[in-house]
């Protein structure tokens, strides 16, 4: 597989000059980024994937950092509507892929990291995954490293395990569930039967 050079880039860790992300968000990316890279090698996964995988984990936040006013403009009309805190995921994707990639599995990953989505593969699993488990994430620290020690061989239960405390967390807040999320779940919950 041939890897557009955006991608290659980004999996040493160099993101596009379009990326608005100061130094803790790219400390996190890092972060996610050793996480998807360690799960990759794991997995076994080849030189290929591997790449694919850290370049995922260091494009998700690329825009994260950015207004979201100014992000919603740039998404496509359907995504227009979703919360400002979920904006940079399918807005960095839509900058990925008008640089020319056209890898639909790590736009997938990418666009819904945050919310998950029922089309995700392994790549996309284990992003969502990452990005909630990273070790500088402070909230019930000890069970997050207890799902991270159980990567990547329970990817599917783990990433049942993190899209039941997203989930639980908003309904507590009271916030809405986004219907993606819940897609994600039941496809989730129809796999774990």
């Amino acid at each position: 597989m041939t890897l557009h050079p955006l991608v290659s880039r980004a999996a040493e860790g160099s993101l596009p000059e379009w990326a608005v992300a100061g130094d803790p968000r790219r400390a996190h990316m890092a972060r996610v980024a050793e996480l998807m890279a360690a799960w990759a090698d794991g997995l076994g996964l080849d030189a290929a994937a591997r790449t694919r995988w850290v370049a995922a984990a260091h494009l998700h936040d690329a825009l994260r950092d950015e207004d979201p006013a100014l992000l919603r403009g740039t998404v496509p009309p359907a995504e227009r509507t979703l919360p400002d805190a979920v904006l940079h995921g399918p807005a960095a994707a839509e900058r990925i892929r008008v640089e020319g990639v056209l890898d639909g599995e790590l736009l997938l990953a990418v666009g819904w990291h945050t919310l998950g989505d029922p089309r995700f593969g392994a790549l996309g699993r284990a992003l969502y995954v990452a990005d909630f488990l990273e070790p500088g994430r402070t909230y019930l620290p000890e069970w997050r490293a207890e799902l991270r020690g159980r990567m990547p061989d329970a990817l599917d239960d783990v990433a049942l395990e993190v899209a039941r405390a997203r989930m639980g967390r908003g309904l507590e807040r009271g916030a809405p569930l986004q219907a993606r999320s819940v897609d994600f779940w039941n496809v989730l919950v129809r796999e774990a039967a």
